[in-house]
């Protein structure tokens, strides 16, 4: 029969103790088919990430995230400021994704692909498990004194993941001020630029923080997308879950006993043996239903097929699965509102598509002088503009000059007619343009200036010119 009366069924979270304390958890170490595909899934996750900032194409880092310039990069696509609304769409892209997959899947992302799930399920507590031992080891270390073999495992251990912390935390500011940023303030020595180590040591601090007191709580409080789950899951989502119909019965769960027939005693399978609450991360029951908690990372399957394999009891007793197909025994269906993201993210991501084609890699701007009118030059019309062009490309443009399309003037630039602008610059300047006031036909006139770098188009930016009523 459960063990869980009515009156505390689920009152209480794992990690939080009778007096409101924060309760460790202490995980047991997972195996099993589903594990190893999970450090399959985590190895090659990590590999990416590590290897992002540092990988280009076309000269552009494959993923860049320079809030400060209000530069990014995104699968080496370069986005500027005057991209922002690219950038946007991309995350919009992302967010949509993962509303669907949650729809359909639950909560799989955290437990599969989230690198804070990563790092500390497949880098961290591996780490603790080969230091301090399973989850038995590192409760006595936990209780006992602090002698000798208790400072010697805590100190290594907490060497170790310092060390990690502050590779990550380098690896962070690769993707925040690129890798050839980064790797040149290497070079340069750290008492060179002392405010980015400053940076570096506060982003080491905070991971350490994370991995080895904050931990799940990161999942259960921080993490606003465990939130989410509540209005996105319902009877049809596929999660994590228990099979109470096979596990429970008439009778409820009950202690395994190899002298008696369960299936006539009305007893379920389930055989109360907690071992699925042993191995989970966060320290739910799993048998309570879907909960906040669960990051479907599916190490109570694992635990629970091998419990199952044990006593002769069939595997799945805890398995992917919706509650309508464990408790009505209903196939998966692709809902109407699965359908609608679906469409939804089609549509977003084929508006994406089409703007990343029309995209250019060269942006001209050029702007009237605000609050200045024209200027009588003898039969000519001179107004003064401002110009911004930005160079996307990773080619630098050495001759940029403008010519005038369509009509006959002269384009005087502020300072020198040529000028040179870097790869993935920009240059900014003043300029003016005189037209014979015979050849205006109206007191604004629509221009067309041209960009070039040598012989070369390179833009066509567009601008009013603005002449006197009467010409004559």
């Amino acid at each position: 029969m459960s063990t869980l009366p009515d009156e505390t069924f689920r009152d209480s979270i794992a990690t939080i103790d009778e007096q409101g304390k924060r309760k460790f958890i202490f995980p047991k170490k997972p195996s099993g088919k589903w594990y190893d595909y999970r450090k399959w899934v985590s190895y090659f996750l990590l590999i990416v990430l590590v290897a992002n900032p540092f990988v280009k194409i076309n000269g552009n880092q494959f993923m860049m995230f320079n809030v400060l310039e209000r530069r990014f990069n995104l699968f080496g696509f370069p986005f500027w400021p005057q991209d922002f609304y690219l950038f946007v769409l991309f995350m919009i892209v992302g967010v949509v994704f993962v509303i669907l997959f949650t729809v359909i899947f639950g909560r799989i992302f955290c437990g599969w692909i989230c690198p804070q799930t990563i790092f500390l399920e497949m880098v961290f507590r591996r780490i603790e498990y080969w230091i301090e031992g399973d989850r038995g080891a590192q409760i006595r270390l936990s209780k006992q004194e602090w002698n000798s073999e208790k400072i010697r495992k805590k100190a290594l251990k907490w060497t170790i993941f310092a060390i990690i912390s502050f590779a990550i935390a380098n690896v962070f500011l690769a993707y925040l001020i690129s890798s050839d940023e980064l790797i040149q303030m290497v070079e340069d020595g750290p008492a060179t630029h002392l405010s980015t180590l400053i940076a570096l040591l506060i982003f080491t601090g905070v991971f350490y923080f994370v991995f080895v007191w904050f931990r799940e709580q990161v999942c259960i409080i921080a993490c606003p997308y465990g939130r989410l789950q509540g209005v996105l899951l319902d009877n049809k989502s596929i999660n994590v879950a228990y099979d109470f119909v096979r596990g429970e019965k008439e009778a409820g769960r009950a202690k395994f006993n190899k002298k008696e027939d369960r299936a006539a005693l009305g007893k379920g399978d389930c055989i109360d043996c907690h071992q699925c609450v042993h191995v989970c991360p966060t320290g739910i029951d799993i048998r309570n239903g879907t909960q906040l908690e669960c990051i479907n990372c599916t190490a109570c399957i694992d635990e629970c097929n091998t419990i199952m394999d044990s006593v002769g009891l069939p595997q799945g007793l805890i398995r992917f699965a919706s509650e309508d197909e464990i408790e009505k025994k209903s196939k998966f269906k692709f809902t109407a509102r699965m359908k609608g993201y679906t469409a939804v993210l089609l549509i977003i991501m084929g508006i994406l598509t089409g703007l990343l084609f029309l995209r250019t890699e060269v942006e001209a701007t050029v702007l009237r002088l605000p609050g200045q009118l024209f200027q009588h030059k003898g039969d000519n019309i001179s107004n003064i503009f401002t110009f911004k062009i930005i160079n996307k490309t990773n080619e630098d443009f050495n001759d940029i000059h403008f010519k005038l399309n369509g009509i006959k003037g002269k384009i005087n630039v502020v300072g020198e007619q040529e000028f040179k602008i870097k790869k993935q610059g920009s240059a900014e300047g003043t300029l003016f343009i005189e037209i014979n006031h015979y050849l205006l036909e109206s007191d604004k006139t629509k221009l067309k200036i041209e960009v070039y770098n040598g012989q070369k188009k390179i833009e066509t930016a567009t601008t009013n010119f603005l002449s006197p009523r009467t010409f004559n």
